[in-house]
Parts: C-alpha cells; structure tokens; sequence
C-alpha cells in the first residue's frame, strides 16, 4: 500500500494525471487545534483504513474509537470512488494505491479587499485563506453528468506538469484561466469556489495554503466608471503582491466576467462607451503579465458569453459549458438531500435508497427493494428543467409546504417532494408568461 504524500514534484503530476484512474484520494482534516506530526496522522489513518478494507463508495469517518485520531482528526474521508466503481461493486483499499492529503481548515471568514479612489473606500474583491471551512464538501455536493470537475482536476495537473518541465510558453501556449459559461443558476460560481478549496487540499505537499480572491466586477466597474481601467490596474496590484509568496496557491475568481470583458466591437461601434475599451485592455494585459507564475490560476464564469470580448474567449484554456442538470443528475441531488434528511432525523425511520447503478443493475423493475428509489426516480425525471439553485431548495420547500408530522416518513416526503415539484414549475410560469 502505497501512502506517499505529493511532497516533491515529481510526485505531483500523479494527483490527477494518467495515474489518477488508478489512485484512491484520501482527504485527512487535521483539527486545527492539533500539532501532531503529518507522520503520525497518516500512520492512524492507515491503522483506520486497514481495519476498513473494503467501501462501497465515498465514505467519511468523523467519529473515531482511536485516542490519537478522536484527539487530532475532524475527519477521513475516501473519494472520487466513483470511478472505480464502473465495473466493480467495491472498491479494495489495500490493494490500491493511496494519497493521502492533510490539511487544516481556516475558520475565519472572508477578509475585504478595498482600493482608494477620491478619498472613498471601494469593496474590490472578497479573499479568503484555503482551505476554508465554509467551502468544506461544496465540491463533492455538486452533481454534474460528465466528467467536468475531473477535467478541471486534470487541466490544472497539465498546467503544473508543464511550468514543472519548463515547456517553453512560447513554442506551446497556455494562459492559467478557465472560463465556466451557461444559465443562471447551474453552479458555476460554486464550482469555482469548490475547485480552489479542492486544489488546496491536494496540493497541501506543494503550497503551504491557497488563497481565493474574488473580484467584485461590479464595484470596479460602477461608480467611478471613467476610472475603471486603474482600478482593474489597482487589482490586480494587490493580486501581484500575493503572488509573489510562491508558497502560496493563489485562484483568481471573476464572476461574471462579461461586467469586465464587454466586446470592444460594441465600444468601436459606439453602443459602448470607451471606457470599456480600457477596461477590457488592462485586463487582458495583467492576465499576460501573470500567466507566467505556476502558482496562480484565473477562474471566471459568464451568463452571457455574446458580450465577451473575443480575445478574452481566446486567452481562456477551458471553456466548459455548464447546463441544468440531467434527469440523472437531479436524482443524485435528491437522493444526497434525502440522505441528509434521514441522517438529521427529519426523515425517519431511516430506510435505504438505491443509486441509479444498483437499479440499474435490477433493470428498472419495481420491487419492495427498489419501490422507493423508482418514485424518486420518476420524481427527478419531470424536475428537468429546474435550476440547480432552484433544486436544492426542493426538500426545504417541500416539507415547509406539505409536511404535516414531525418525523416524517420516506414515502410520505416523497409524495411532498412531487408535489412541490409540479407548484415550482406553476410559480415559473406565472413569472415566464405574459401578464
């Protein structure tokens, strides 16, 4: 069993790259009252995960019958299993190969960063140190149908892989920038906050903490509009500053991005004033200037990819569409919310649900085993059309409006469940049709 940490950087590129498929990920939440030794962490984990040899998927222990572990640890947790789980029904962890990755999560929230313009304070951006404990298991509550948080993963690993080996930018170009575009409310400034809080986590053997600006496009691009272009400048200073400390992993956020990239073809034309024109000009300039430091990354997302100014289009490496879930991605969103439930005792008695593999693997017959996850199934299947956003709100929503007993039980939430379903599509149109 191999539980070598990515301490080096020959190691590194093994976190996501060829080798990932075959690597188990094991994330270790050291208390952040503790001074053990990483050492003597990962030899209790391994005492923990040997006494556990064999899980069916992502699992998570934060109780512990350990002394050492109870006193130093918040949690263990095993993930990214799915994919090993393709065509096995469990997943062996002593004969597979481990990283470990510990880490320790800041509590405070996020600092402000302002900039001075006539003598006023201006809210240019949120920063927060990483891992933070208000991003802790964003990444792995948000259900997307493809492969899209493991190509990010896989994206970055090139990008380290690359500066690593010194290719030279200027025979093979990248810029470090991802851009996420689609409709409101498919999670694509959440996925960008998972991504930083999930890349200072398995790069904790390479970066001693990360750090997540986020940009508040709107500030920098309101009130002192003709002075625009010198407070995207101004920015991207303070970022500079931050940069400099090469152990730290530092991730860029600009949501909605189009507030800072509108088209300079609108500008010339004079349906946009000039100021955009600078705007635009100073920051594809500092995305130049400091696309040459492995150790930043600039993650934007955009609702409105028309009003982009193409060469920004063109600076990005990923430009990874973003849609409302599938019918089989709302079912995973469901089935974790009623997980949640039953875990809280909202829901009891606890019963089981089956994941669309093991149904699949009954082939869809309805049975007392499969009952329950069949009408959950159908249920996700006339939720198509819902927003992420708007999903995540359905079991709240559905035991506010319908649940009349406290406990309630899994056949009669489910029953609320639909209905809350067929009143958010009713709500929808009211606001969608014409008055």
């Amino acid at each position: 069993m191999d539980t070598t940490a990515p301490e080096s950087k020959e190691h590194l590129p093994m976190l996501f790259g060829s080798e990932f498929a075959a690597t188990i990920q094991v994330e270790v939440c050291q208390k952040r009252t503790s001074a053990a030794r990483a050492e003597d962490v990962k030899m209790h984990v391994m005492n923990l995960l040997q006494r556990h040899p064999v899980i069916y998927r992502d699992y998570t222990w934060s109780k512990f019958d350990n002394e050492f572990l109870q006193k130093h640890v918040n949690s263990v947790a095993v993930v990214d299993t799915e994919m090993h789980l393709v065509d096995s029904k469990a997943v062996d962890l002593l004969n597979s190969q481990l990283q470990l990755h510990i880490f320790q999560l800041w509590e405070d929230g996020p600092a402000t960063e302002e900039l001075e313009q006539d003598n006023e304070a201006l809210s240019a951006a949120s920063h927060w140190l990483l891992p933070a404990a208000e991003f802790q298991g964003l990444w792995e509550n948000l259900v997307y149908d493809n492969e899209i948080k493991s190509n990010l993963l896989q994206y970055i690993t090139t990008t380290i892989l690359f500066s690593d080996m010194n290719v030279d930018s200027n025979v093979i170009s990248w810029n470090r920038v991802v851009l996420l575009h689609g409709p409101p409310g498919t999670g694509k400034t959440s996925l960008c906050k998972a991504l930083a809080q999930k890349l200072s986590i398995r790069l904790s053997g390479r970066y001693k903490f990360g750090q997540l600006i986020e940009i508040n496009s709107h500030s920098l691009f309101s009130k002192w509009f003709s002075e625009s272009g010198k407070l995207v400048m101004k920015m991207f200073q303070k970022i500079q500053d931050l940069i400099d400390d090469k152990e730290s992993l530092i991730c860029v956020l600009i949501d909605e991005v189009e507030s800072l990239t509108a088209s300079r073809s609108s500008s010339l034309a004079g349906t946009e004033p000039s100021d955009a024109i600078r705007v635009v000009n100073t920051l594809l300039t500092q995305i130049d200037q400091i696309k040459r430091y492995p150790n930043v990354i600039i993650l934007t997302t955009s609702n409105l990819t028309g009003k982009i100014d193409m060469a920004f289009v063109d600076r990005a490496d990923i430009k990874q569409y973003i849609g409302p879930p599938s019918a089989a991605a709302i079912f995973k969103i469901y089935l974790s919310g009623l997980e949640e439930l039953m875990k809280c005792h909202i829901i009891h008695p606890r019963q089981q649900l089956l994941n669309l593999r093991q149904l699949g693997r009954m082939n869809f017959v309805k049975s007392k085993v499969s009952d329950l996850s069949l009408q959950l199934r159908d249920i996700a299947s006339k939720s198509q059309g819902l927003s992420g956003r708007t999903l995540r709100k359905i079991p709240f929503l559905a035991h506010a409006l319908y649940v009349q007993e406290s406990p309630v039980s899994l056949e009669c939430f489910l029953e609320c469940l639909s209905k809350t379903v067929d009143r958010q599509f009713c709500e929808n149109d009211i606001f969608i049709s014409p008055h």
